[in-house]
């Protein structure tokens, strides 16, 4: 963009709105000074890539791996071990935003009491247990463990 007094690069850019009207002022370095704005150093948009560029090589890695904070937030998932140590208060942030809070996994849990998790445990067991006796042919193992079941039902029933 061009200065609007001369055809020099504008480094200053102001809006006003005054009464719903728009007014763009576009001043160079030396009719920004005129105007009363502050010096204005210039600064090329090279200079400010290769400074981002320099800040992103910069950043550290982890030891093991080589993965960088950055890496590990995009892929959502950590490259090694070591990685959680070298990272580990930026991960703890992490962390704590997807369990709204929470800084320690506690698991699921099926809906119910202990109780009923209990007795959903004894009945998987049993039911393998079974399976093996047919399998092995023990018909009498077999049916106690059948009975057994029956009974465990009845007694959820009530």
């Amino acid at each position: 963009m061009k200065c609007d007094l001369c055809n020099k690069p504008a480094v200053v850019h102001e809006f006003q709105i005054m009464d719903g009207i728009k007014r763009e002022l576009h001043l160079c370095q030396e009719h920004a000074a005129q105007q009363g704005f502050a010096d204005i150093p210039s600064v090329s948009m090279q200079s400010v890539s290769t400074k981002v560029g320099v800040a992103a090589v910069q950043s550290p890695t982890c030891g093991s791996c080589g993965m960088s904070f950055a890496q590990i937030r995009q892929a959502e998932q950590l490259g090694c071990p070591q990685c959680f140590e070298m990272f580990a208060t930026p991960v703890g942030k992490l962390l704590e935003q997807a369990q709204h809070g929470a800084t320690h996994h506690v698991g699921r849990r099926p809906a119910g009491s202990e109780a009923d998790l209990a007795r959903r445990h004894e009945t998987q067991r049993l039911m393998r247990d079974l399976e093996a006796a047919v399998a092995a042919e023990q018909y009498e193992r077999a049916a106690e463990i059948r009975d057994e079941l029956a009974r465990m039902s009845r007694d959820e029933g009530e």
